[in-house]
């Protein structure tokens, strides 16, 4: 099985075909220029330094470039970094394509759009049902294959979605456990909370943050979104009220981006799964390429922390 980026230890040496998933112009300490690059393949992701770079490089070696890279894995500040040695662009004879290096979820799109909606079919709020379905039918294409972040959680391909498909598992099972939850408002929060992403991010290939998203943000976004369908539906009322506090506050607190607490029951379960599976998933990221009785790298989304495999985890 050939070997993938995050598949080497510190000190290997490297020859891979990488994609840039971003490229950020700086200047060192000497007065001299370089680009400090993220690369990718289908295992993740490492940050690199390009140094004493040119103008053709910084055009040569931007984001959603492919590039052929020489180099060594090194430790720095705890996390490993990839030293680059020799770098080229890729060319046609190379046959290769950025999908070859982006990860995807675990769960085929499909697969994921027909699970989400069992759980719309089970829902007996026809208002709710009406505005998630609307929602959802127009933003479908982009919904299906873009990423929940730019980093940190669920930034691979179709990784709105799964994080979508994760929460609504966990919605059901916590339903499940306390009937008087209003499974209706719950599943649409869940649906619809990220909705957003779609316009806060530039698309499923090296995402970046739109205009929209660096100045409004994907909470407003959303909740816009709900108040022109309703409009559009004819539906008013405390439904849609709620139903926005919802999304409003699903981020839990003011310095986190949520211009409101949570402030009904379901609003405060939609954050606390949020919260969960974001976690969860970062988790798995840093332990999947940590061995058992080592701790992973530090996860900066985690309050830098490090965490620890145990022996016995031989998964």
């Amino acid at each position: 099985m050939e070997k993938k980026l995050l598949d080497y230890e510190v000190g290997a040496g490297v020859d891979l075909f990488l994609l840039i998933k971003s490229s950020t112009k700086g200047i060192a300490s000497n007065g001299k220029p370089f680009l400090s690059l993220v690369l990718q393949d289908k295992s993740g992701e490492l940050e690199a330094k390009l140094w004493d770079v040119s103008d053709n490089d910084e055009a040569n070696y931007a984001a959603q470039q492919i590039v052929h890279i020489v180099g060594d894995i090194q430790n720095y500040r705890g996390r490993k970094q990839l030293k680059i040695r020799q770098i080229r662009q890729a060319v046609p004879v190379d046959n290769v394509k950025p999908g070859d290096f982006m990860e995807t979820a675990p769960i085929d799109k499909d697969e994921i759009a027909n699970e989400i909606m069992q759980f719309i079919f089970k829902m007996k709020n026809a208002n709710l049902v009406r505005i998630t379905r609307s929602l959802l039918k127009k933003y479908q294409d982009r919904f299906y294959d873009y990423p929940a972040a730019v980093r940190h959680h669920h930034e691979f391909v179709s990784g709105l979605s799964f994080h979508v498909i994760s929460m609504l598992r966990l919605a059901k099972a916590i339903a499940d456990l306390y009937p008087t939850v209003d499974r209706d408002l719950l599943y649409a929060g869940v649906i619809l909370h990220d909705m957003g992403k779609v316009i806060e991010l530039s698309g499923p290939v090296s995402a970046t943050y739109t205009l929209e998203g660096n100045l409004i943000g994907h909470i407003s976004i959303v909740v816009e979104e709900v108040s022109k369908m309703a409009e559009e539906l004819q539906i008013d009322g405390e439904e849609v009220v709620v139903l926005k506090h919802v999304l409003l506050a699903h981020h839990g607190k003011g310095e986190w981006g949520s211009p409101k607490p949570p402030l009904v029951r379901e609003a405060e379960i939609l954050h606390q799964i949020d919260l969960m599976d974001a976690t969860m998933n970062m988790m798995d990221k840093a332990l999947r390429h940590t061995k058992p009785g080592e701790f992973s790298e530090r996860v900066f989304g985690l309050d830098n922390r490090s965490f620890y495999r145990p022996n016995f985890d031989q998964e």
